[in-house]
């Protein structure tokens, strides 16, 4: 039975979020309406993605060789839906009559009461939202969901040093080159151990919430990659991402 809202406020009240600012990767099984209700009354702020991997370029293509076929792309547009994979509550939250969107053709975000956060971003910096809810001290809200899908985390690569990407993505402009590309993400639970002196925790119907401070998440991920070049790569031979990580 999806979380209501009389059981997820409570939870979300005692993980002491009423001041802070928060990033919600939340499951595509969770009641979104609920969430949304119990979020506007429990958060200063938040955000939560609304990527749109539609937009992506085929892998193969680059400007100096054009002739790749890009048929299969959609142009971003700033009312283009979040792709159905991060759920429905990032529908509800971009099309809130008080949410703000930016303008990332691949890695969006929508927010409601977090406008610095969300116009921070640019085509070339998409970490840039992360970046500003460091610096305000925000949180990152795990519903339902495991690491995997913590961009932020992605982030903290950066930070560490570790080899970004270069993407194109269609919009309604044209072709728009998106460097500081994140690489796979499969391996992200390994830092689960290293996050949990600091995580906070509620359960709502079996489903697992999660507080994780985005500050202590990001010095977490660097510090684990600077012990371990390798780590949070992938185990998969076949994943190009992190096999051009491990071998420069």
């Amino acid at each position: 039975m999806p979380a209501s809202f009389s059981s997820l406020k409570p939870a979300l009240s005692d993980l002491s979020l009423s001041k802070r600012l928060v990033l919600v990767h939340a499951s595509p099984t969770v009641n979104a309406d609920e969430l949304l209700s119990a979020l506007l009354e429990t958060t200063s702020g938040f955000i939560t993605p609304t990527f749109t991997p539609k937009s992506l370029l085929p892998l193969e293509y680059h400007p100096a060789h054009p002739k790749v076929d890009v048929s299969s792309a959609e142009p971003f547009h700033p009312a283009m839906p979040a792709d159905e994979a991060v759920g429905s509550f990032a529908e509800l939250v971009r099309q809130h009559p008080k949410a703000k969107r930016s303008l990332h053709p691949v890695f969006s975000f929508a927010g409601i009461h977090a406008d610095a956060l969300i116009h921070a971003q640019t085509d070339r910096e998409p970490y840039a939202p992360i970046v500003s809810l460091a610096e305000q001290d925000g949180v990152i809200l795990l519903i339902g969901m495991d690491q995997r899908v913590n961009f932020s985390i992605h982030y903290g690569e950066k930070i560490a040093g570790r080899m970004q990407f270069i993407r194109w993505a269609l919009t309604e402009n044209g072709i728009a080159e998106c460097p500081n590309f994140p690489g796979d993400a499969e391996g992200f639970n390994a830092l689960v151990d290293n996050v949990k002196s600091f995580t906070r925790r509620a359960d709502v119907n079996g489903m697992a919430i999660q507080a994780i401070p985005v500050n202590d998440l990001l010095r977490a991920v660097v510090n684990k990659i600077h012990s371990d070049p390798y780590a949070l790569l992938c185990s998969d031979p076949t994943c190009e991402r992190c096999e051009v990580v491990r071998w420069g």
